[in-house]
């Protein structure tokens, strides 16, 4: 039975009991010690310190948070999906966090509806998470600023409210770089292969594209709507092939640009001789893809970390000032654009 006893004391993770039966005080001395309580002498100090070691205990997330006033954790409420970008987005924010020794709580929703959007940023509160990171294209910001009242925030590619931080593409400039492009290699006009209308930055993108044709003096061809996956790229694909005149295209994401390729290959539609094909993202694929597509190029990662900094700082002084940081839209061109020739 001792033998059994010893096993699990070994087993067990080390308490600060264990600290205080090594140190030679009681558990309330060495808590004041962990809290760095003025009124403990250098020694008793000095005999916790080396305890610590010697047990090799560690301070729970909780304990942390009892001296601190933080819980060291970051919350993130991204949209549920298989996509790239949140995954990328992710990416950043983790990296970033555990440079600055901070953990990351995530939550998804599969809606951009306020209710949703309440219920994820209340789960990551419930946390007591010292900050949040919403990469979610929220539309409402009044119920946004109501549910992250008090909570360092910094909202990616979204509305915000007067107290948020927001890290933010520029999702017209976006549309027009991959409109002007097309016009610029003697297309009449552009069509465009939107992602869904309920989503800020796929709302962004249309308008881009629009005033640019509108500025050039083209005529503005029917939005087509895609869900962001391959395969409403391809839906829309088989639509625009069916189309002679319809000579290039922006669609609004690389995923979807994917399934029209396919689509338009599978017509016996030439890329880039006949159909001229812009995408948006710049995920790894894009430059794998047949032929590799032109595309414009969205820094996930970068804004993640960003993202981080700008709450951080929030954290370390609430009276920072409130700041939105747009970051600047790259071309990319690979095979799928092409000078139309007929």
């Amino acid at each position: 039975m001792a033998t059994e006893q010893g096993v699990s004391r070994r087993m067990r993770a080390p308490t600060m009991a264990d600290v205080a039966t090594v140190a030679g005080v009681s558990p309330q001395t060495v808590s004041r010690v962990l809290r760095g309580h003025p009124n403990v002498s250098e020694v008793t100090r000095l005999q916790v310190e080396e305890a610590v070691e010697r047990t090799g205990y560690r301070r729970t997330g909780l304990a942390r948070a009892l001296v601190t006033g933080r819980s060291m954790t970051l919350g993130v409420l991204t949209h549920e999906s298989d996509q790239y970008a949140p995954a990328a987005i992710m990416l950043g924010v983790n990296r970033a966090a555990r440079e600055r020794g901070y953990f990351v709580s995530a939550a998804g929703t599969t809606s951009v509806s306020p209710a949703a959007i309440t219920d994820g940023v209340e789960h990551l509160r419930d946390q007591g998470v010292d900050g949040l990171i919403v990469a979610v294209p929220i539309w409402d910001e009044l119920a946004l600023g109501r549910v992250t009242n008090g909570l360092p925030t910094a909202v990616i590619d979204g509305s915000s409210s007067a107290e948020d931080d927001v890290v933010a593409l520029d999702q017209e400039q976006s549309g027009r770089l991959a409109t002007e492009h097309l016009l610029e290699l003697g297309h009449d006009t552009v069509w465009h292969l939107a992602g869904p209308s309920s989503w800020r930055d796929a709302s962004g993108r249309t308008t881009g594209w629009e005033a640019a044709l509108r500025d050039a003096g083209r005529s503005v061809p029917p939005v087509l709507h895609g869900d962001w996956t391959a395969e409403s790229g391809y839906r829309n694909g088989l639509i625009v092939a069916r189309m002679p005149d319809a000579t290039a295209v922006f669609t609004s994401s690389d995923e979807m640009a994917f399934g029209l390729l396919r689509a338009l290959a599978e017509q016996g539609r030439r890329v880039p001789e006949d159909v001229s094909v812009v995408s948006m993202d710049d995920i790894p694929l894009a430059q794998y893809a047949h032929p590799p597509l032109t595309t414009i190029r969205q820094p996930f990662e970068q804004m993640g970390r960003i993202a981080v900094e700008h709450v951080l700082a929030a954290i370390d002084d609430p009276n920072v000032e409130r700041t939105r940081v747009t970051v600047s839209p790259e071309l990319v061109v690979r095979s799928s654009t092409a000078r139309r020739t007929s």
